[in-house]
This record gives C-alpha cells, structure tokens and sequence, in this order.
C-alpha cells in the first residue's frame, strides 16, 4: 500500500478535555513568527487542520496542535493550536496537552522535580513549571499572556432569548461571558446541550454587537468563544464554567446551526479570561487561587501574579495550573484514494 501521507501524534487529555500533538509528520512552517506560521496554515495549509479535526479521524469536541521549532531564540519549542472553526493564539488545555507530550515522549530533556521551559505560542512566550514524578508530569502551571476585560455588563440582544448582560474579556482568545443562571442553567452534564446551544448564541450576538480587538494585534479581533458561568463563591474563590466552541457558522435564520460543542475542561484562557473580569469587580485579588471547575467537575487552579499594561490597557497576569494524560500514540494516515482527505461534517453532530 502506497500513502500519500503519514503523520505521528500523541493524543491527551487535560482536566477531560482532548488535545492532539502532532510530533511527526511536518517538518516546518513558513513564517517568521508562530503567529504567522499559524496565518500560514489558516490561509494556505487548512487541509491539515481539517484532517486531523474533522471525521473520520477527529470529532466535534476535539482539538491538534502542530509542535514546530521555535523562531524565538529564548523558546524551547513552538507550537499552533487548531480548533475546529479557528487557529486561537493560545490555550490552556492545549499548552498542559502539548507540555506533557513534549516531556513524556523525551522530545525535550526533563529534570525531577520541576521542570521549567518556554514556549513560543502565536499570542507569545508561555513560561511553563512542569512537576515530574518518576517520569510522569503529575501538573503543568504555566504563566498566560496578560489578561483583560473590553465590556463589563455590556448588552446585547440574542434572537429568541432578548436582551442579556455579557462581559468580553481577553485571556489568550477573546470571550463573551454570561451567567448560566440568566437562561435557567446550572454547569452539569445534563445541561450540556443547551449550555453549548446558548453559549454559542453569546458569542455570536457578542461579535456583531461589541467591538473587541487586541490593542497590540489588530489582526486579533472579536469574541470568538462563549462563556456560561456559575455563581462565584467568595469563601471559597471558586466557581462553576463552560465554554461553548463553535462546530460551524451560526446563521441566525437558521435554529439547527444554533449549537456548538463544549469544552470539558475548566478553560485555561477561558479561566483567565473570567479572573481578569473578577479582578475588575473587586472579587478576586493578586495572589488569590481561583478553583475554576468544569462541566464534567474537573478543576483548574489559577492564581493573579501581576498588574501590568497590554497596549496602554490595564491588565493582570494569570498563572494556570492543571494537568494532562496521553491516551494513545497514533499515526494518521491518508490513502492516495481516500475520498475524504480532509474529512467531513455531517448535521446529526456537527
């Protein structure tokens, strides 16, 4: 059998949520920098994305970062993150993914107990602590890109739903966040539908209504991610999350395009992204942990580290720790026949 193409992964999870590696396969990517190495793939090379995203080798809740060399002389390694309807700058399930496979596989040398590395990322230098035990990285914390809120209790008007009360915050990609409670929703599995229906309808009404673009990136622009929230607990410093990511264009004419998959990890930049919102109303202050958990009830840490400043704009610098588990080594291949080189999608769940 002759294959047109052989490409080697690490699947993982982190904190539920499933992250591919892929380790083998690319060499290189052209670019002068990850983020635009990551333009490169987005507007020349997509059929890779597609690919490993899209069935029948991927499904809707699944994600693949490419690890390429770094172009920054101060990073170990780089790498672009691929999701289904976009290439964000960062993510934390994705960097604890990518982190972990990078250590395990012996592609960069560890040291017991802490193991410390950078890595460049298309939104920036990601200092990362990884903890090893016996070989195994029991936990990966790592320093995000500075964190910021654009709209506080900003409103927009959903179809079917009426007017609601959002916060678009920046936490590596941009999010438009709600209260689950506003649509009768708690953060559990049994909620899932509609708290990937709902969120995807916040992000959608977010980015046409509220201009958000990053003041040192204006090629980063709108919320491209929806957010529900649970109540926040001042004892404890903690909360409920989901995040909602897109599958397909959602056409307001259109209910059944009204959905989306949700994220079963806490959210790494999705937890950044609310504790800079937190720390804007005075809840949540430097130095704080914040237990962020997920719908499947799996938990983030994070903590505030640092005020700072992203483009003249006041911003915080979160720090977010979790931790990841390989569950398969593959190697993806596509026969020169193969009439779905680049997958498919198909209404019953995309």
């Amino acid at each position: 059998m002759r294959l047109g193409r052989m490409i080697q992964a690490v699947d993982l999870h982190a904190a539920g949520e499933p992250g591919r590696v892929i380790v083998g396969g690319v060499l290189d990517v052209p670019g002068e920098t990850m983020f635009r190495k990551m333009q490169h793939l987005e507007r020349h090379a997509d059929g890779l994305r597609k690919l490993m995203l899209r069935e029948p080798r991927g499904y809707p809740a699944s994600n693949c970062n490419l690890v390429l060399p770094p172009t920054h002389p101060d990073a170990d390694a780089g790498f672009v993150i691929m999701e289904q309807t976009e290439y964000p700058p960062m993510s934390g399930t994705n960097t604890i993914c990518t982190v972990t496979a990078l250590l395990e596989t012996g592609m960069l040398p560890t040291v017991e107990p802490v193991t410390e590395l950078v890595l460049e990322t298309p939104a920036g230098l990601i200092t990362v602590q990884a903890r090893i035990e016996g070989g195994k990285v029991t936990r990966v914390t790592f320093e995000n890109v500075p964190a910021f809120p654009v709209h506080l209790g900003a409103e927009v008007e959903i179809p079917t739903l009426g007017k609601v009360e959002v916060d678009v915050s920046w936490g590596g990609m941009f999010y438009a966040i709600a209260e689950a409670a506003r649509f009768g929703l708690t953060i559990a599995p049994e909620h899932g539908r509609e708290l990937a229906r709902i969120g995807s309808m916040v992000k959608q009404a977010a980015r046409e209504q509220l201009e958000a673009v990053h003041p040192e990136n204006p090629e980063i622009r709108q919320a491209s991610i929806g957010q529900l929230t649970g109540p926040f607990d001042p004892e404890t410093k903690s909360a409920r999350n989901a995040v909602s990511v897109a599958t397909g264009e959602l056409d307001w004419d259109r209910p059944e395009t009204w959905t989306g998959a949700l994220d079963r990890s806490p959210c790494g930049t999705g937890t950044s992204a609310r504790m800079a919102v937190l720390h804007a109303r005075g809840q949540l202050a430097l130095g704080e942990e914040f237990h962020c958990f997920g719908p499947v009830g799996t938990r983030f840490i994070g903590r505030l580290k640092a005020r700072t400043t992203v483009g003249g704009v006041p911003a915080v610098v979160p720090e977010i720790s979790g931790a990841a588990w390989i569950t398969s080594f593959a190697q993806y291949t596509v026969d020169p026949a193969d009439p779905f080189p680049e997958g498919f999608t198909l209404g019953d769940i995309w």
